[in-house]
């Protein structure tokens, strides 16, 4: 069924020649490759190439389908197994049927790696999220590959069906992102602020994160600064058919990691640059209300700037001990939708961060990433400081619009 050629094996399915391309995976953190996806592909007669859309239209039925998931598997696995390396992982994808179908239909699986050799440890099965009407055989499905020894990947995760309960119920060892997260990450700040919150849950949830669909390299910047542990994509590396020299002309992560460090840290974290631009104003506040004035006169300065939305005293224990200042943009034009929300005296907001950090770090300016407020429903940073007055620790904060 496999045929072996100077530049590997190939196999035959349906008049088709099926040859197997690999695109490295890269770490970030190692600077180097840590896995190859294997990626199948197809050739008429004439050796032009078939896109491997039209390549897994073609089975009839179940059985052709299983014979070509397990044909691409097989050939894969031969190539990958040809090679020098002897440390990095082989990416694999299943065909969704084949995951749905249960354990069962995939016991070849296991056979399959004793007979080329291949240690499962070096198998990681990625499997695309999609609905399943048997999600217990899903489930059992994947154990099946990891009581085998192999890793497991969820792909695609953040496009179509995919869901964080998906994750919980298969504990994957890795997640791949969709393509699609990254895209809307370049061109939208809060969807990468999305992108860096769903990589922390993943890291929360004990998976590890591959972002693929890198192009450029404002791409790659943005999955630095996102957290994620691996990379894939064009601007790395495209997948290559001539395996002996795969990732050979990759760019330098030293170059990436040193130009993500010298970056304007504004550009890629907006809260240091609000700090430190606002840094005189607030502190000029704090200094007004140690000296015995008024929450409104000491902060009357702050509040006048147009993206201040608020100035709020807290006690030790979080409890709002005065009203409000609302800024003069604010309260010119107070949005009706969150009337509820608006008094806030003898609130309780020991649960905040900001309060947490300023308590922890007295007398210095803190400053949040960017959330959404309960009070108004607006994205900001909230502004802290603990200072001490009579005797009595008093925390002074300020939200500050982010968009």
């Amino acid at each position: 069924m496999l045929d072996q050629h100077s530049y590997g094996w190939s196999a035959s399915f349906q008049g088709l020649t099926l040859r197997t391309a690999l695109q490295p995976i890269f770490s970030i953190s190692h600077k180097r490759v840590v896995g190859y996806e294997a990626l199948i592909r197809a050739f008429d007669t004439d050796d032009s190439r078939v896109l491997p859309l039209h390549l897994f239209q073609l089975p009839a039925d179940e059985p052709e389908n299983l014979l070509l998931d397990r044909l691409c598997r097989y050939l894969h696995i031969q190539n990958y197994s040809s090679l020098s390396d002897q440390v990095n992982w082989l990416f694999l994808n299943v065909s969704p049927q084949v995951v749905a179908s249960g354990r069962q239909s995939d016991a070849f699986f296991g056979q399959l790696l004793k007979l080329t050799g291949l240690p499962p440890h070096r198998v990681v099965i990625e499997i695309v999220e999609q609905p399943t009407d048997d999600s217990d055989r899903l489930r059992k499905a994947v154990a099946y590959y990891q009581q085998l020894g192999c890793l497991t990947a969820i792909d695609d995760f953040g496009a179509g069906h995919s869901n964080f309960e998906r994750i919980w119920n298969l504990s994957p060892d890795i997640v791949k992102l969709d393509r699609m997260l990254l895209t809307r990450a370049t061109e939208d700040k809060k969807a990468r602020q999305i992108l860096n919150g769903i990589v922390s849950l993943l890291h929360q949830s004990a998976c590890l994160v591959l972002l693929e669909g890198v192009e450029t390299r404002d791409q790659a910047m943005i999955a630095i600064d996102a957290g994620v542990d691996f990379v894939q994509g064009f601007y790395f590396c495209r997948p290559s058919l001539d395996l002996a020299d795969i990732g050979q002309n990759t760019p330098s992560f030293e170059d990436l990691l040193t130009e993500y460090k010298s970056r304007d840290r504004g550009q890629l974290d907006p809260t240091q640059q609000i700090t430190d631009f606002f840094r005189d104003y607030f502190q000029a506040a704090v200094n007004g209300l140690v000296a015995g004035g008024d929450i409104r006169h000491a902060c009357e300065a702050l509040l006048a700037h147009q993206t201040v939305s608020r100035c709020y005293l807290l006690d030790a224990l979080g409890v709002q001990i005065e009203n409000t200042q609302t800024s003069h943009a604010t309260a010119a034009e107070p949005d009706p939708r969150f009337r509820p929300l608006e008094n806030t005296q003898s609130a309780d907001w020991y649960r905040q961060h900001y309060l947490k950090q300023a308590l922890a770090h007295p007398d210095q300016i803190q400053v949040t990433s960017p959330y959404l407020s309960v009070t108004g429903a607006y994205m900001c940073v909230t502004l802290s400081l603990a200072y001490t007055q009579a005797e009595e620790i008093k925390v002074l904060c300020c939200d500050i619009l982010t968009h």
